[in-house]
């Protein structure tokens, strides 16, 4: 939710920019950090936060609280509380060690070992879009030069990913 509110803010913006925050640390760039604190504020706003944390923050597990009531996730909540002032930074840091481990234990559980390129593809380029990408270079229409271009996949990766899609899936 929070990737989605932050590239519908570099839609308002006018201006367009990939999300990759590290640590979910503020960027550098003006617009970066503009796009940060409107999807922030859109998901989880200051003055709602602030009067919903008394509530919960001596539960035992009060980011899942307030992640349930924003519904966004725990990672969001985190960092939204960081930058209200609501934790300290070596809560968040403590925080984000345990969820990363977590998540290693997780997809670990289930045989997985990262993320799939190609599913992610799909949503960063479009499926529909891909799909007519690579029909169009299929039939001569289009240059390979020009597709790695739209896609910004190259060579062997462009053509795995084109299999990937007239499988349905991953190769």
């Amino acid at each position: 939710m929070f990737t989605l509110a932050h590239e519908l803010a570099h839609v308002w913006f006018g201006s367009s920019a990939a999300f990759d925050l590290r640590e979910l640390q503020p960027a550098d760039d003006k617009t970066e950090l503009a796009c940060n604190r409107v999807a922030a504020e859109f998901l989880v706003p200051k003055g709602q936060l602030r009067d919903f944390w008394p509530s919960v923050k001596k539960e035992q597990v009060p980011y899942q609280a307030v992640a349930r009531h924003f519904k966004v996730s725990e990672l969001v909540v985190v960092r939204r509380a960081l930058d209200l002032g609501l934790i300290t930074k070596n809560e968040y840091i403590d925080f984000y060690q345990d969820y990363q481990i977590k998540e290693r234990v997780a997809a670990a559980s289930q045989g997985q070992e990262g993320g799939n390129f190609y599913a992610n593809q799909n949503l960063r380029i479009g499926r529909r879009f891909a799909r007519v990408v690579v029909g169009a270079v299929r039939e001569g229409r289009l240059l390979y030069r020009d597709a790695y271009h739209l896609t910004e996949l190259y060579g062997n990766t462009f053509e795995r990913y084109a299999q990937s899609l007239a499988a349905g899936g991953a190769p």
